[in-house]
């Protein structure tokens, strides 16, 4: 699934593309892919406007003018597809069929004013949106930990964190309770740029690494948002084009190759709390 940098370039994309357009109509195909009533959502959003994009973690949260708010998550295979005559730009997971547009996996169509659309595709249909009030958005905003390049990710508040765990590093890092946004991929990668094994308690983390930790979820998520996310598997931005950080990768999706910092060592490919987890027994103590 797509990850901060991904969800964030997919956001920055869409902010220039379908920002204060009236919203036509709107075509529900999969009601198990809204969090609403079929005939309230799309009633609440006909004749409204999308006047801001934002983001917390990989949820993307649309402002609307009517005062709501639209919360988009991709998922495993979602989609956010948008057509302006015969430009078709696409974010998301790039499964070919954005070629054909509706097809059989185009469960929500936004028509705006302008005649453009955003469709919303997604193969195994795990994505949803939802319309919720302020009220609501600030509740479910308050559940995500704090987010690494945000101004409440500061030193002292990811101490506080690790002082109140003893769990293993790589599973304290993918907790979106603790810090959002991060995944398998930026989970292995900041393991491996910071010299600490993944499965390391918590506990047992000297002052030093720590330090070296925070700094390190800063540098990969900056560098990976720089980038425009990752292609590994099947992500494109919203211009239908390769992340460039996959070209960044020291130990994700390498597993059984030779370590391309040391030389010396096998990159291992473990389980770790039901997740694939690669690392340079060497490099990583």
């Amino acid at each position: 699934m797509p990850e901060l940098p991904e969800v964030e370039t997919i956001r920055q994309d869409l902010s220039q593309k379908i920002i204060n357009k009236k919203i036509k109509l709107v075509e529900v195909h999969k009601t198990n892919m809204i969090k609403d009533v079929k005939s309230k959502f799309i009633n609440n959003l006909k004749n409204n406007q999308i006047i801001r994009a934002d983001r917390i973690g990989k949820l993307l949260i649309f402002d609307l003018a009517s005062g709501n708010h639209l919360l988009v998550h991709l998922r495993m295979t979602g989609q956010l597809i948008y057509v302006l005559k015969n430009d078709v730009t696409a974010g998301g997971h790039d499964w070919p069929q954005v070629d054909s547009l509706p097809n059989k996996y185009s469960h929500i169509i936004f028509h705006f004013s302008d005649n453009s659309k955003l469709f919303f595709n997604d193969l195994r249909q795990f994505g949803y949106m939802q319309i919720v009030n302020s009220q609501t958005k600030d509740e479910i905003k308050k559940k995500f930990g704090i987010e690494p390049l945000q101004s409440d990710f500061t030193w002292n508040n990811f101490k506080k964190l690790l002082a109140k765990k003893k769990s293993i590093l790589k599973l304290f890092l993918l907790n979106q309770q603790m810090i959002s946004g991060i995944g398998n991929i930026y989970a292995d990668e900041i393991c491996f740029r910071a010299g600490v094994l993944p499965d390391r308690r918590l506990n047992t983390l000297t002052e030093t690494e720590k330090k070296k930790i925070f700094q390190t979820c800063q540098y990969i998520i900056k560098k990976a948002i720089e980038k425009r996310g990752t292609t590994f598997s099947n992500y494109v931005d919203s211009d239908a084009k390769s992340g460039n950080f996959s070209d960044q990768l020291k130990v994700y999706g390498r597993g059984g190759e030779r370590c391309l910092s040391c030389r010396q060592e096998i990159i291992k490919k473990v389980r770790l709390g039901g997740r694939g987890t690669t690392f340079c027994p060497n490099c990583q103590k």
